[in-house]
């Protein structure tokens, strides 16, 4: 079924109905949207591409000996440290983060040291450098307009540019405004259930995202739903491919991507209805470059082109699989795989509610149980269930 064909007959606006009562809720990206100024919203994938490119470009990278680290006080600027490198032509400024991993490499309390005058900071900050055993760091220092000391790792950081990671998107996303299938999100409209996927980007509702510490990048394919079975009322069951990854080539967080189907996306960048979530991570050690390339890009790329076939297969073979017809059928399904006396009422309950009947399919099982978890106020308590219903659902493919 075409995307055309599933936008016939509907509001003016374009659209297709989705069910959100199903799958799981995601809240990663809302959780970026929500905490980033407007100077970290990007409108593209260029726009982006060209500021974490430029960054690096004026960067450099080395390797020093952490006793060779002079901490120098200002006096007339009794808020700032700056730090004299080894062979450096002036001193250089610390970020936020930068100071954060300087003073955990000699085990003194970031906190604390913000709070004291910058003399005093900078007595305590140096102590450490001079008396701590000495040992290689590497540097990361960027030129624009004054030197910032942006990073301060160990001497195998094996960094990714957050460049790098945009350049691998690019190739799948072109622009990711629409150029190609994939684009930046539409959104839900919970009074009427329709999801439309054309909605301008703009500073609200882009979820393209940098910071001088990190990038995050979430993408969809929300013009071409697939249909993977039927509601209850007759209606298709409509999903969508999409993705996110994220990197901090300064050491703040892992590379990683995410992969997984959606059925919708509201105003506020919440996932609504999410199936079948894989994510791999790559931590930032000697090779890590090496495993990108070899690893996280191509899956990148495969997820892009892959077929949603095996996905559609196991839903239809979750929905055919029928596991229980009697209460005491429902009762053994579910305590046989660890669900509590309570978890197992609660789920038969949400899905008698939600469908009209008690359950009887895997399918059904397994939407009663990601019913029960988005209820969950523990985020841990959450994915611990969402995982076990996932595993039901491949168990059933």
């Amino acid at each position: 079924m075409t995307a055309i064909e599933i936008m016939n007959g509907r509001p003016a606006s374009g659209g297709y109905k989705v069910d959100v009562s199903r799958g799981g809720h995601d809240g990663r990206v809302s959780s970026e949207w929500f905490s980033r100024p407007d100077d970290e919203k990007y409108l593209s994938l260029t726009e982006l591409y060209a500021s974490a490119k430029g960054r690096a470009e004026q960067s450099r990278t080395r390797t020093v000996e952490s006793a060779a680290i002079h901490v120098e006080a200002h006096r007339d600027d009794p808020e700032m440290l700056a730090l004299v490198l080894p062979d450096a032509e002036a001193p250089v400024a610390q970020t936020h983060w930068s100071f954060g991993q300087l003073a955990s490499l000699v085990s003194a309390p970031a906190t604390y040291l913000r709070q004291l005058p910058s003399a005093l900071a900078g007595i305590n900050l140096q102590y450490g450098l001079t008396n701590h055993r000495a040992e290689q760091v590497k540097t990361m220092e960027v030129a624009n307009g004054r030197t910032e000391l942006r990073a301060v790792t160990g001497p195998d950081y094996g960094r990714i540019y957050d460049h790098e990671l945009v350049s691998a998107v690019q190739r799948i996303a072109g622009d990711g405004v629409g150029d190609t299938r994939w684009k930046v999100p539409g959104v839900l409209n919970w009074s009427t259930g329709v999801y439309n996927p054309m909605v301008d980007v703009t500073k609200d509702t882009t979820t393209l995202y940098a910071s001088d510490r990190d990038v995050f990048l979430f993408l969809v394919d929300d013009l071409n739903p697939i249909e993977a079975g039927t509601l209850p009322d007759g209606s298709p069951d409509l999903f969508f491919r999409g993705f996110y990854c994220w990197n901090s080539e300064v050491g703040a967080k892992t590379l990683g991507i995410a992969s997984f189907y959606l059925r919708a996306v509201c105003q506020n960048r919440n996932l609504w209805g999410v199936e079948d979530f894989q994510e791999i991570s790559i931590r930032h050690s000697k090779y890590a470059a090496n495993r990108f390339a070899h690893e996280a890009s191509p899956a990148l790329a495969n997820f892009a082109d892959s077929s949603p076939q095996p996905f559609i297969q196991g839903i239809r073979a979750a929905r055919e699989r029928i596991v229980a017809r009697s209460d005491e059928d429902r009762t053994d399904f579910l305590r046989k795989r660890g669900f509590s006396k309570a978890e197992t009422g609660k789920i038969v309950e949400t899905v008698l509610t939600e469908e009209g009947r008690p359950p009887e399919s895997v399918f059904d099982f397994v939407q009663g149980i990601t019913a029960v978890a988005r209820a969950k106020p523990q985020q841990d308590a959450r994915l611990t269930m969402e995982t076990r219903a996932k595993k039901l659902l491949e168990a059933a493919a």
